[in-house]
């Protein structure tokens, strides 16, 4: 049987028998009820675990609405106008609303960013301003040692609201809910303090419970004070599908199982050999981008398993620290410990990586030269065909093989 992946703006096609394919995984069919800005303010009208966030605001507050950067996918100008408008009807006035832009450790907008992310109703009415890292308010330090240094904006703030959408993190487990706060509109110092445990096996995408980065998350939101979030959950095309508004946790958590609806995929155990492949362009314009897919890959290969990564990458790597760590590193593991000791955002991508490369062999089908390939510690190959050919010839004629066309959308989890 043939098989097809995107790649780039042409397709990768491989063959092999029946027999051997123990999956297709894509996204789970489902009709969704409201999409859109009707979706948000229909979750405006149904808080979850919480008031309507009229009756949680009062006159006189100073609020502080956080919203995502625009290294995120999330459309503000679609869910900003009905969190402004419930504010305005509980007698807040425009002028004391600030939309306070999570940067993280990303670069600061320009006037006509900020416009596009807010919209132009928004950003005519209220102040839009970016998280200040070097103007922070000492909150506390959770258990975990991650100092709770908060943006001024929002920290003086009497009411506090985060907004941003839910899907899959690879190492916070999901992304949405207290994560606007940290690291959104934390501190370098913070941010390294609560990624470096990206190491450890229990922060991985899909998991809450017992994961460390995601609960330092939660406890360093407490500590501050989150009092509602409106987050969103986006389908393939990043349109709004589903909206939740509520309490911090009970709201996310419903939007996490709602994601799961969408794109968790039970397999009954992990295979020898994973193909997969981000989809084609324009998600898989470097390696930057397409690491995404591998790290869902990860968790549906069999330890010392193969996976065979699709991704054209005519831009190569696609990031200058991402680029430097793979580059510099003597061997893949030393990228692990270097994480640990500094995070780097783009590093960070890297020591995923070589996360990966502990438990399974990475066939990599690209445009980039196959000796460059070899010097980042992966294994090139021509085409998809040949290395599932070889990937056969190592495993045996029984091998079995899992296919993950759209693999930056599906999260596989193993029964077993």
């Amino acid at each position: 049987m043939e098989l097809h992946f995107g790649y780039g703006n042409s397709e990768q096609v491989v063959s092999l028998p029946e027999k051997n394919l123990v999956g297709v995984l894509t996204a789970n069919e489902m009709e969704h009820e409201r999409t859109g800005e009707d979706a948000v303010k229909y979750a405006l009208e149904n808080p979850i675990g919480a008031p309507l966030l009229r009756q949680v605001a009062k006159p006189g507050q100073k609020v502080a609405i956080i919203a995502s950067d625009i290294s995120r996918p999330v459309p503000s100008h679609q869910i900003l106008p009905a969190v402004i408008r419930e504010l305005t009807a509980a007698g807040c006035r425009e002028e004391d609303i600030t939309v306070v832009f999570a940067l993280g450790s990303h670069r600061c907008h320009t006037e006509e960013e900020k416009r596009r992310l807010a919209g132009d109703w928004v950003y005519e009415r209220v102040a839009c301003v970016d998280s200040d890292p070097g103007d922070c308010i000492h909150m506390g330090v959770t258990s975990a040692g991650t100092p709770v240094d908060i943006t001024r904006s929002v920290a003086e703030a009497d009411l506090r609201i985060c907004t941003g959408n839910i899907e899959f993190h690879y190492f916070a487990g999901y992304s949405g809910g207290a994560k606007a706060i940290m690291p959104g509109v934390s501190t370098p110092d913070a941010i390294q303090a609560n990624h470096k445990m990206m190491v450890r096996p229990e922060a991985c995408a899909g998991k809450l419970e017992g994961n460390p980065i995601r609960q330092d998350i939660e406890e360093a939101g407490n500590l501050c004070g989150i009092d509602y979030i409106v987050n969103v959950v986006l389908d393939e095309h990043k349109h709004i599908v589903y909206a939740v508004a509520g309490d911090v946790t009970a709201a996310h958590r419903d939007g996490c199982r709602y994601l799961d609806k969408m794109y968790r995929k039970t397999i009954p155990e992990r295979a020898d050999i994973v193909l997969v492949s981000q989809g084609g362009a324009p998600k898989d314009a470097n390696l930057y981008q397409v690491q995404k897919a591998l790290d869902n890959a990860k968790h549906a290969v069999k330890k010392g398993g193969t996976i065979i990564l699709m991704g054209q990458c005519p831009e190569g790597l696609g990031s200058k620290t991402f680029a430097q760590w793979l580059q510099e590193a003597p061997t893949a593991e030393s990228m692990i410990q270097r994480v640990h000791e500094k995070f780097q955002l783009g590093g960070h991508k890297a020591a995923a990586i070589a996360m990966v490369l502990q438990d399974a062999d990475i066939m990599l089908v690209s445009d980039m030269e196959p000796e460059f390939v070899r010097s980042i510690f992966l294994d090139p190959q021509k085409d998809a065909q040949s290395a599932l050919d070889t990937a056969f010839a190592k495993y045996g004629e029984d091998a079995t093989v899992l296919a993950m066309p759209f693999g930056g959308a599906t999260l596989p989890m193993a029964q077993k």
